[in-house]
């Protein structure tokens, strides 16, 4: 039997609002996705999905868990792929992306255990 695989992603913006970031960490590589545009630390973790999304597509991935460390986030992303409803532009372009893979699943992680937050985190030492 083949392991689902699992793409963790995080994303947020420096300053909050800020300068949107993200990271997606998939079978052991970190992708570090710069300049995503200008939004808040949530606006942030829907662009890290996103592209999350992008590179399981890009790189033909088929049975995917997508793990993130932003509740709010995964439960909005849950919703939709459950009811097929998207309440905003975010949501949308998820479910947009999502209809292209096969089996897409989405779960919380706490954040210290969510590989590409600390990719991220890496990056900006305090």
């Amino acid at each position: 039997m083949r392991r689902r695989l699992k793409l963790f992603f995080d994303g947020g913006c420096r300053p909050n609002p800020g300068r949107m970031e993200a990271a997606v960490v998939v079978r052991g590589v970190t992708h570090i996705f710069d300049d995503l545009g200008y939004g808040t630390n949530s606006d942030g973790e829907w662009q890290a999905l996103l592209c999350a999304l992008e590179l399981a597509q890009s790189l033909g991935l088929g049975d995917v868990t997508f793990i993130g460390d932003a509740a709010e986030v995964i439960r909005q992303a849950s919703s939709a792929l459950r009811t097929g409803c998207a309440p905003h532009a975010h949501a949308a372009a998820f479910l947009t992306l999502a209809t292209a893979i096969p089996e897409v699943r989405i779960r919380w992680i706490k954040r210290g255990q969510n590989l590409a937050g600390i990719a991220l985190a890496a990056r900006h030492p305090r």
